[in-house]
């Protein structure tokens, strides 16, 4: 294939991608493909900006989700290639203080367990979103957070462990995550744009806004800072910058003549690990592995390497045919946007001059389902206020409650989820977690519905009830959706 070629069968893409824009109201998308060394497109659509329309560019920068997963991967390679750090060495050679729920996990879990997802810990998301912990705080709640399967029995996709290599990477550099991607990876790779907050990113000249759909309109929503546990997805970067990670990969670790990781190293990331699930399930894409840091899946008979993101407002996703020398790179800055899939899995139907699946359709079938670290953005985040409440200021609706208002407020802890309050309003009872302010509507039985930051999703609290105190003692919530799990229990404090 020449790039001329490679060019011509992309002919009628503009066309295409403002037509899933249109389609999936999205706000803005910048794209780019590369063969080998050579850029065959690069290309912004639609706005970074809607209220100022300001268009999208190949410099502008977007928050790329858990693309930065495969950063933090490599950054654990080039410890393995310098014999600082083992893939099947337990954690706990490297950091004596280490624990898990698990005993078993404690002392057998590996950074290649980590980086693959087989740690048996469920999701937890709601230990790290928006809490004001730091990366080494949220590293000691590990012990409190309970599996739900057998260590290394099955693939869940999880955040924490990640944001748990990425410190243990530091740790062994004596510095950061954060420093050891920018001096290993960053730096030698040209990517100068390329950088970990979105509070940095906005002080940018070419940044795209994040936008969430409500009611058929685009909505501004607020930048989301996951900087404690950027390791699994803080980073941020444009066309530019991501089209020299996609050479890089390419060219098995090799930049310029220099061998930044070995081809050995970049083989075992590019190499499935784990068996694991997709939401893409079908005769195209009948397989699903894991590698470390990549999904590696056969995309219609062709080896396809490549993993998305999705952080509040913002999507993407980054993949490469290794057979084809062929690299894909879209972003997006719409909330949970499936552009950057439909628009991928198209391009690769040009390229390899298949007949194009109509993906848009197999994705409105599947809108229904959640895709992975795909969350419902909140409002503002409101600070907490002092559990107080004045029971005569508290709304009608609290009336029909089966015992007083006091009974249920109050402050509620769990040693890692932290402090949840409960207070009175004038419309009701409003829990805060995580400086995150969500409404309570009754539902009898001392139990609450609660519609969740995460997901959307309705979940129920059911407060245990001292009859003699006439106050809670504690709250049963099911916190997580993966089967075989259990509620999670706060504590009362106050």
């Amino acid at each position: 294939m020449t790039a001329t070629k490679l060019r011509a069968s992309l002919e009628g893409l503009d066309e295409f991608i403002d037509d899933q824009l249109q389609l999936w109201k999205g706000v803005g998308t910048a794209v780019a493909v590369i063969h080998k060394d050579e850029v065959i497109w690069q290309k912004g659509y639609g706005y970074r900006d809607l209220e100022s329309k300001l268009e999208v560019t190949p410099n502008t920068l977007f928050a790329i989700g858990s693309s930065t997963k495969a950063f933090t991967a490599a950054t654990a390679a080039l410890l393995v290639d310098q014999g600082i750090l083992d893939w099947d060495a337990p954690v706990k050679t490297y950091m004596k203080e280490f624990q898990m729920f698990d005993p078993v996990a404690t002392e057998r879990l590996t950074i290649r367990d980590m980086l693959c997802h087989r740690s048996g810990l469920p999701r937890h998301e709601l230990v790290w979103y928006n809490s004001p912990r730091t990366r080494e705080e949220l590293v000691r709640t590990l012990r409190y957070l309970e599996p739900n399967q057998d260590f290394r029995n099955k693939w869940q996709y999880q955040n924490l462990m990640y944001m748990t290599a990425g410190y243990l990477v530091g740790l062994l550099n004596e510095t950061s995550w954060e420093q050891v991607v920018q001096k290993s990876l960053f730096n030698p790779l040209g990517m100068n744009s390329s950088l970990f907050s979105v509070d940095k990113m906005q002080l940018q000249p070419d940044y795209a806004c994040p936008y969430i759909e409500k009611d058929g309109q685009n909505t501004r929503t607020p930048f989301r800072a996951i900087d404690a546990v950027g390791p699994a997805g803080s980073i941020n970067s444009n066309l530019v910058d991501m089209i020299a990670w996609l050479q890089f990969q390419l060219h098995q670790g090799q930049w310029e003549g220099t061998s930044l990781i070995s081809k050995e190293q970049m083989k075992i990331m590019h190499s499935p690990q784990m068996p694991s699930d997709s939401p893409f399930t079908s005769q195209e894409l009948p397989v699903s592995t894991y590698g470390l840091g990549w999904m590696i899946e056969p995309y219609r008979g062709h080896a396809m390497i490549h993993h998305g993101g999705a952080i509040d407002g913002f999507a993407s996703q980054v993949a490469f045919l290794p057979n084809e020398q062929i690299g894909i790179v879209v972003l997006s800055n719409t909330n949970g946007s499936v552009i950057p899939y439909t628009v991928a899995f198209h391009i690769m139907d040009q390229l390899l001059e298949l007949e194009p699946v109509d993906w848009s359709s197999r994705f409105a079938r599947l809108i229904g389902k959640e895709f992975p670290e795909e969350p419902e953005v909140p409002s503002e985040s409101p600070s907490i206020p002092e559990p107080t409440v004045d029971e005569g200021t508290v709304g009608s609706q609290v009336q029909s409650y089966d015992s007083p208002v006091h009974t249920y407020v109050g402050v509620y802890t769990h040693p890692g989820y932290g402090e949840m309050l409960i207070q009175g309003t004038t419309e009701g009872l409003l829990v805060t977690l995580n400086a995150i302010e969500m409404p309570m509507e009754y539902t009898g039985k001392d139990t609450f519905s609660v519609e969740f930051v995460l997901f959307g999703l309705k979940v129920m609290f059911t407060f245990n009830v001292n009859e003699s105190s006439e106050v809670a003692q504690s709250i049963s919530i099911p916190l997580l959706l993966e089967p075989g799990t259990k509620p999670i229990e706060f504590t009362r404090v106050s």
